[in-house]
């Protein structure tokens, strides 16, 4: 088999290596489609060659032609999705219980399982309801996968918030009702302690990964409602806005460690995939050969308007 392995910054190799042999509850599958997603630009960008090569990938979409002996529900030629690792590969190993089948009729760049079952569960903590005003703050992949999630609980209002007008455009087009750049945000839509504050959001999910768009997501939230931070931030310190203490605002950790959480949301995802309520199409803007794969991570870098995500296709 071929898999891609990061060497050094900004730099990957693919080479070639055994096929590896499922264990007795895993699958091995063909990879038809891997996700490049944005918590692997970190070490895209700064892996250091003295630690040995890194193997990334984990939003993947297979064909299975292996099973261990204790898979036996999954069958060669089963199409699946999942929580896996070391996707960037022509084969990947994933364990039986960790996948869900691709649903018919979808094509499978447009399946990923992984990245749209961590939005799902984010906003299944949230409270969301029919009616609530909701803020997307972000409107990159996540943020635009928020918006049609978000979308099917009939909100009140639905604003995006990016200072990108092209990712205005699209969060638009996918069912928000209105879009603003940071700065030009109406003042009725930002916190001010002592108000009532009915013109904010009851639900503000950011989006962005950066200290500046959870700044204005906290801004947005209204006394009493939920900020839900779902943007990757990494690692270090944030700081936090203390009007919202003062508000008595309810802050939610979009990141779910837990993989029976992550199955159930997956689960539900796929159905709306499946039902064409949630869709990739817009989406996976960019696709890219296995040995492509620096070039995927500097598309994702550069952010140009044309991109939201890309997609490996081995």
């Amino acid at each position: 088999m071929k898999i891609s392995q990061l060497v050094g910054p900004r730099t990957s190799e693919v080479v070639d290596v055994a096929d590896p042999v499922p264990g007795e509850r895993q699958v091995l599958v063909e990879v038809v489609a891997s996700g490049v997603c944005t918590s692997d630009i970190g070490p895209w960008l700064a892996r250091d060659p003295a630690a040995g090569p890194l193997r990334l990938g984990h939003e993947i979409v297979g064909r299975v032609v292996d099973t261990g002996r204790d898979a036996g529900r999954w069958r060669p030629g089963d199409l699946v999705t999942g929580l896996g690792g070391e996707g960037f590969a022509t084969l990947a190993v994933m364990d039986a219980d960790a996948v869900l089948p691709v649903p018919p009729g979808i094509e499978p760049a447009h399946a990923i399982g992984e990245p749209v079952a961590d939005l799902e569960e984010a906003l299944s903590r949230t409270g969301i309801r029919p009616g609530h005003r909701v803020s997307v703050v972000g409107l990159g992949f996540m943020g635009l996968g928020l918006v049609q999630l978000a979308k099917r609980h009939a909100p009140g209002l639905l604003v995006g918030v990016d200072p990108d007008p092209a990712r205005r455009e699209r969060a638009l087009a996918l069912g928000a009702d209105l879009a603003f750049a940071p700065d030009e945000l109406p003042e009725e839509y930002r916190a001010d302690t002592g108000r009532r504050g009915e013109g904010r959001m009851d639900i503000v999910l950011e989006a962005t990964g950066r200290t500046a768009g959870l700044a204005t997501a906290a801004s947005m939230a209204r006394p009493f409602g939920t900020l839900c931070v779902v943007g990757y931030h990494h690692s270090g310190d944030a700081p936090m806005d203390m009007d919202l203490w003062y508000k008595a605002v309810t802050i939610v950790n979009g990141f779910c460690p837990d993989r029976t959480r992550l199955m159930t949301a997956m689960s539900t995802a796929l159905r709306l995939v499946a039902e064409r309520r949630f869709s990739y199409a817009p989406l996976v803007t960019h696709r890219f050969a296995l040995h492509e794969v620096d070039r995927a991570f500097a598309a994702m870098e550069a952010a140009g308007p044309d991109f939201v995500k890309g997609v490996l296709l081995p």
